[in-house]
């Protein structure tokens, strides 16, 4: 669909025309996020999430860099590597705390990302590459930021690298061979650093690379939003710039702030304290966790204790890494014709549940394996799949959405007091 005002882009300057001739990188950036990119009028601030996921990345790549050039990736020197880097390199206590905090707002902002998808089914056709692709994504995310945790080579980080690989070793007939490839020996040690460094410094251009195509699979049939219905035409869209890079501006700035509130003034609130201990493999930790954003799959690898058909261990391993492949089926699981969970009551109610579900399995991940915290995490995984499985297909089939606005431009005059649009009802 085109629209008068979304022109393509039109080099006035001789220099900038040649260059539009011989590589038009200027065209395809007015075009991707500039004003020739018609963008639905009546996006909110769930939409920045987006663009803060592009510049948290960015974050980290640059720091990453600049850290690499100081971190020695072997068991008897990282941890003073990282040490020195604190206390030797200009700025390094900086660019350290930016890089390790910038991990856990990478991720939050992808959770929230991955939240508003799931509210406005942005994840429904004709936007399930996009949605693949961004699940594709948040793996390759959870893989960098394990093996970057690997890396100070404290506590935490030797433990939860012998944890977490250990589990593998559950698969049958392969699981140990599996394990020992993984570690490049019995335990975590040298080879384990290098590899896990080295795939830590190469998986973030990998994702650079997918989010080029999860931005590409986006612009083929357009953004989605609040209303989840179609763009009719013109009136219910705007250019990208100068609108969305305003909007967008200003939420990257609050985004900076929070960062630097928690940088400058609490940089070790979302670590553990046992992670300043050098790693040492006579001495366990009394409790072994892993970072925060990884506690609701912890919490679901733990919730089996018994063997049935199978040992425990391995419906543990199954079952973490199916709550994830799960979402790759999301848009076949959700058969609703509505998007938006604003016109599903029923859905919203379910999600704000699967919402307070994840959030018990986060305690469950990281509080001690008492029973009664056994029992609570076996109860929330147990949700967890019920919803994606049974509850989701069901409310898809039975429910009946509330009407939708006929187009976006109708719901935007009736949120501001305009002429109360027409509805159009879902048979």
């Amino acid at each position: 669909m085109s629209f008068p005002w979304a022109k393509h882009y039109e080099p006035k300057q001789p220099l900038m025309r040649w260059l539009d001739e011989k590589l038009p990188l200027p065209r395809l950036v007015y075009n991707a996020v500039g004003a020739g990119y018609p963008v639905p009028r009546n996006l909110n601030y769930f939409w920045n999430f987006g663009v803060l996921a592009g510049a948290a990345l960015a974050i980290q790549i640059v720091t990453g860099i600049v850290l690499a050039m100081h971190f020695a990736a072997n068991a008897g020197v990282a941890f003073g590597s990282v040490e020195s880097i604190m206390r030797d390199v200009n700025a390094g206590w900086f660019l350290r705390y930016a890089h390790a905090n910038g991990a856990s707002m990478f991720l939050l902002v992808v959770y929230i990302h991955i939240g508003r998808g799931l509210y406005y089914g942005s994840y429904k056709a004709p936007r399930e590459m996009v949605w693949l692709l961004g699940v594709v994504i948040f793996l390759l995310m959870m893989a960098t930021a394990f093996m970057g945790y690997v890396l100070p080579w404290g506590q935490m980080s030797f433990w939860g690298a012998q944890v977490i690989t250990g589990f593998f070793s559950a698969i049958p007939l392969v699981g140990e061979s599996i394990r020992v490839w993984l570690l490049g020996g019995f335990a975590p040690d040298n080879a384990t650093l290098n590899r896990f460094f080295s795939l830590h410094y190469l998986l973030p251009f990998v994702i650079a690379g997918v989010i080029i195509l999860h931005i590409w699979a986006l612009h083929i049939p357009g953004s989605n939003n609040p209303t989840g219905v179609d763009v009719k035409g013109e009136q219910d869209t705007v250019p990208f710039h100068p609108y969305y890079t305003a909007k967008d501006a200003v939420g990257l700035g609050v985004f900076l702030l929070l960062f630097a509130l928690l940088i400058f003034f609490s940089p070790n609130l979302l670590g553990h304290p046992d992670n300043y201990i050098e790693a040492n493999p006579l001495s366990t930790p009394a409790h072994i966790v892993p970072e925060w954003y990884f506690l609701p799959f912890y919490a679901i690898l733990k919730s089996f204790t018994a063997d049935f058909i199978l040992p425990a261990k391995l419906w543990g391993v199954l079952a973490m890494f199916g709550s994830i492949l799960l979402l790759f089926f999301l848009p076949w699981l959700d058969s609703s014709p509505v998007r938006s969970a604003n016109y599903r009551p029923k859905y919203r109610a379910f999600l704000i549940v699967l919402l307070l579900d994840v959030l018990v399995l986060g305690y469950v991940g990281g509080a001690e394996p008492i029973a009664r915290n056994v029992v609570l995490g076996q109860i929330a995984a147990a949700y967890y799949f019920a919803h994606f499985l049974i509850i989701l297909p069901l409310v898809a089939a039975s429910e009946r959405p509330r009407p939708l606005p006929g187009s976006i431009t109708e719901a935007v005059l009736a949120k501001h007091g305009g002429t109360s649009p027409a509805k159009t009802a879902i048979a």
